[in-house]
């Protein structure tokens, strides 16, 4: 990560030192192992919730997860709010968790403060599952967690994330096994979160 040791060259004494001067100093680069630099898990990774306080996602452990980017002036935010609290209220007692990640980098379908956007998740559409700080999903200033999730499961032709409401379905060891587009409604992949909560 940038970090550098330092070695001297041990150099017994000669006249020539005289003209080229003392032993040199030589960096050793050290980085990090593979595996110390790339996540394993979404474990990894700490998020901030609509307040700013920061979350680490290790809190969700043994949890299977939907992970969402949301809008609240979508021609979709209605029906995958419905159906998204259909599927929360249907299996948050067996483990089952959404977290949504508000996101205004499609056609600027989510221009409020954080405040604005939890008024409306939770007080229009009666979304009871968490929202989170809202974030960028895409470009260099792409969340963290977005970037691993994209790296894990790409899309169709490329990777970037392509509008709204995509879903990712994380399994109870913080591994993700399925990505969604965002016309795939939530109760079509009921299925897919019944079979992973039956072997969580």
């Amino acid at each position: 990560m940038g970090l550098e040791s330092w070695t001297v060259i041990d150099l017994k004494f000669d006249p020539i030192h005289l003209l080229i001067g003392p032993p040199k100093r030589y960096p050793i680069a050290q980085t990090m192992s593979e595996e110390e630099q790339s996540p394993n898990s979404i474990y990894d990774f700490t998020v901030k919730d609509i307040h700013g306080e920061n979350v680490p996602l290790s809190n969700y452990q043994g949890k299977v997860l939907l992970i969402v980017n949301v809008a609240s002036k979508c021609g979709l935010t209605q029906a995958n709010y419905k159906e998204l609290n259909i599927l929360y209220e249907k299996y948050r007692e067996q483990g089952f968790e959404i977290l949504a990640f508000p996101c205004n980098q499609f056609a600027w379908q989510e221009p409020g403060t954080n405040d604005e956007i939890q008024e409306t998740a939770c007080t229009r559409f009666k979304a009871e599952f968490p929202i989170f700080d809202k974030i960028e999903v895409n470009g260099k200033n792409a969340s963290p967690l977005y970037k691993f999730l994209k790296s894990e499961k790409g899309g169709l032709f490329v990777d970037a994330i392509k509008w709204n409401f995509t879903k990712f379905l994380v399994n109870s060891e913080g591994k993700v096994v399925e990505r969604y587009a965002p016309r795939m409604s939530p109760l079509q992949i009921e299925e897919d979160i019944k079979k992973l909560l039956g072997s969580s």
